[in-house]
């Protein structure tokens, strides 16, 4: 079980990398969406582990925020507005 912690933490520091490097907010957004899987995925593991429901309650609040957040940034970069 170490070693799926440690293959997330390395995950999410590449997806710290192309946040920050990343050339395009594109590729900055999809990286942000990704470390948000991996948060889900690490909280997930954690609550199976560990048998406390709270984590899986955060895993899935964050991944109804993740994909709020994912549209709207989408259509920000795509220059519409909220209510179109």
């Amino acid at each position: 079980m170490n070693t799926i912690f440690i293959f997330l933490g390395i995950c999410i520091f590449m997806c710290i990398y192309r946040i920050v490097k990343g050339p395009t907010p594109a590729d900055r957004s999809v990286a942000i969406d990704i470390l948000g899987l991996v948060i889900i995925v690490y909280c997930v593991f954690y609550s199976l582990i560990t048998g406390i429901d709270f984590y899986m309650n955060i895993a899935i609040a964050w991944s109804i925020i993740g994909f709020v957040s994912s549209l709207t940034l989408a259509k920000f970069l795509e220059g519409r507005k909220f209510d179109d």
